[in-house]
């Protein structure tokens, strides 16, 4: 149990410090938002390293945002998008409604990118480690989807690091070739709120403050 997701940070760093320690060279910190962009502001501090964000986003399912049916992040101008075949299957999704949707997400990225930015353009990750922070994750569905859009900028690896995780979305991100650090693999799992007392909502304008905060120094 983490009291909130600055502690999680903190905690988070240390266990990376050992990772980079080990010849993996430099860092960049890229932050999930709107949550995990305060746990990777922890992260990047603890390290001295920079902060950026990533952004993927859900793609939800007819008449059901919260349910998934895939997920979307963008490589530059490349549409990474991930499709849960057998939810897409199961509602009866058609392929034109997940265009749209797919596009509506794509629109949302790019505001949201400029938003949280301000201006500047990403931090670059070539041949460096890409440590891919977020608050938690469950399915992953959305931090696999982010994480492939960030392997197309040429990292010298990426890395998912959460403060928690459940088990077998580790094991699923192995099986990828995808490395996910997880400081905590509890089962059963629930959702990722239940392992923080302090789980409060994130506003963007506090996303964008905590980015500029960390430019700064």
């Amino acid at each position: 149990m983490f009291r909130d997701r600055e502690e999680a940070g903190r905690l988070l760093a240390e266990h990376l410090k050992s990772l980079l320690a080990a010849g993996k060279g430099e860092a960049a910190v890229l932050g999930v938002p709107r949550g995990g962009v305060i746990v990777a502001a922890a992260v990047a501090t603890a390290l001295g390293a920079p902060l950026d964000v990533i952004v993927p986003r859900k793609l939800g399912a007819p008449d059901n945002p919260e349910l998934a049916v895939g997920a979307l992040a963008l490589a530059e101008d490349e549409e990474i998008a991930l499709i849960d075949d057998r939810t897409v299957r199961a509602l009866g999704v058609s392929d034109a409604y997940l265009q749209e949707e797919i596009e509506r997400q794509r629109r949302e990225i790019l505001r949201r990118e400029a938003a949280y930015r301000e201006g500047r353009p990403p931090e670059p990750v070539e041949g460096r480690v890409a440590l891919l922070v977020d608050d938690g994750v469950a399915t992953g569905l959305t931090a696999r989807a982010a994480a492939r859009a960030v392997l197309r900028r040429s990292p010298r690896e990426v890395v998912v690091a959460v403060p928690v995780a459940p088990p077998e979305t580790v094991r699923e991100f192995a099986a990828e070739g995808v490395r996910l650090e997880a400081l905590e693999t509890p089962w059963p799992f629930g959702a990722v709120g239940r392992f923080y007392l302090d789980f409060r909502q994130v506003e963007d304008e506090e996303v964008i403050a905590v980015l500029r905060a960390h430019r700064q120094g």
